[in-house]
């Protein structure tokens, strides 16, 4: 007996058959719409980058846990890319002389990510990544903010399914060293606490915070500071508050937008001011959906020149979850509108001729490959889900004409062969 190999993908990857990529042309398909209505521009980029960016700029974690290498016939050390923000850097600094900043650019990667997969992580998954660069404006937090609203909004999203936190992390900087006590050694332990606040019991934090060397006391009062919202505000320095876009933004009229919330992070070394995620609200999934924030100087891997940025990655695990835990998931699209269906195998050529024009209209049309009776074609088109059939008889196509099928009441017309696509559009509305 032959030795078969796996039908099934690797471990933590996906496939998508028909029906399912049907689902995620939709939804991603609404998603470009609203980002080139907003004047981002898509680009991609390769799927093998250096090593050394991921480990220069994304974080302990991901460069020692998660990336994928390789080291090619070179000799050169390479990886899969685990996310696009250190590619899209590379190439806004290769390109800074000929572009006008600021620019708004977007695009759609797969990434992957050596992770223990589970509800929400898988190991190659799929990423709108959506960045300004250019300008540190507090405008561009602003469209930013507006464009993740605008994003979920075209996917059925109402405002009471998901929440944008927002902090700073110069706000939270000063929230943990002026207000609770935090030594500025202890700063980079406690922001990878603070990160984890909300996915620990308190009693797990405790430990964590003693293993770090902060006393009960300070413990007690980092959890009051991380928990008093936008309150914490009053209790920073002006010259904090006077420097933070994100205070710009909740002063605004775009401050409707967010909910500042302290212990919001982010995992990414290289986010430097703001950084935000949106959380889905309902029970059931009460989680982070994506985020993002800005990078000051993520750029200066590549160039001399400051390049600062602000942007988000929004993957598709995540999204998908978000629309079927709320019920917004679109229903795969059928097959064709319309099927061109020959009596008989000689006038083959007369259904190519009526399906031509029929895809000329606009609509989606298919003929049978293999000539099979009527009855088991009409079948098929049912299948397909198809809205109707056009049959093409002897004595119609003698006359100048065609029979077109309802499939929904049964119910079919003779017409003439340049009024089917009329009549098949007259039924799908």
């Amino acid at each position: 007996m032959p030795e078969y190999l796996p039908t099934a993908p690797y471990k933590g990857t996906r496939d998508f058959l028909p029906a399912e990529m049907s689902v995620r042309t939709q939804v991603f398909g609404h998603l470009y719409d609203v980002l080139e209505r907003r004047g981002f521009l898509r680009y991609d980029g390769p799927i093998l980058e250096s090593a050394e960016i991921y480990e220069r700029k994304s974080g302990q974690e991901l460069a020692d846990k998660q990336l994928y290498t390789l080291t090619d016939k070179g000799g050169r050390r390479l990886a899969l890319r685990p996310e696009m923000t250190p590619s899209v850097a590379r190439m806004i600094a290769g390109s800074a002389k000929s572009l006008s900043f600021p620019v708004r650019w977007y695009s759609h990667p797969n990434c992957h990510r050596y992770e223990a997969p589970q509800r929400g992580r898988v190991r190659e998954h799929w990423q709108i990544n959506a960045d300004i660069f250019g300008s540190d404006s507090a405008n561009c937090e602003i469209e930013i903010f507006e464009l993740v609203h605008d994003m979920m909004a075209a996917l059925g999203a109402t405002p009471d399914m998901f929440v944008l936190r927002v902090n700073d992390r110069n706000l939270l900087t000063s929230a943990l060293t002026d207000v609770a006590g935090v030594s500025e050694d202890h700063l980079a332990q406690v922001f990878a606490l603070v990160d984890r606040w909300e996915k620990y019991p308190r009693e797990k934090l405790a430990e964590s915070a003693g293993e770090i060397g902060l006393s009960d006391k300070q413990f007690e009062k980092l959890a009051e500071t991380l928990g008093a919202g936008e309150a914490l505000l009053d209790e920073l320095p002006a010259e904090v508050r006077e420097q933070s876009n994100l205070v710009r933004v909740l002063n605004s009229s775009a401050g409707s937008l967010v909910k500042y919330e302290p212990m919001i992070v982010r995992g990414l070394a290289y986010y430097t001011s703001t950084v935000f995620e949106v959380f889905d609200t309902s029970p059931e999934n009460r989680r982070a959906l994506f985020g993002g924030g800005r990078y000051s100087d993520l750029a200066s891997m590549f160039t001399p020149q400051q390049i600062p940025g602000i942007g988000f990655g929004m993957g598709d695990v995540t999204l998908i979850d978000f629309l079927d835990t709320h019920g917004l998931t679109p229903a795969p699209r059928s097959e064709v509108d319309v099927m061109v269906i020959p009596v008989t195998e000689d006038l083959a050529d007369a259904a190519r001729s009526v399906a031509g024009s029929l895809r000329a209209a606009g609509l989606r049309t298919s003929t049978p490959i293999e000539h099979r009776k009527l009855g088991k074609e009409l079948t098929r088109a049912d299948k397909a889900g198809a809205a109707a059939v056009v049959i093409i008889g002897q004595e119609d196509w003698a006359a100048g004409n065609v029979t077109v099928r309802n499939l929904a009441t049964r119910e079919q017309n003779p017409v003439a062969i340049d009024g089917a696509a009329a009549a098949v559009r007259a039924l799908l509305a």
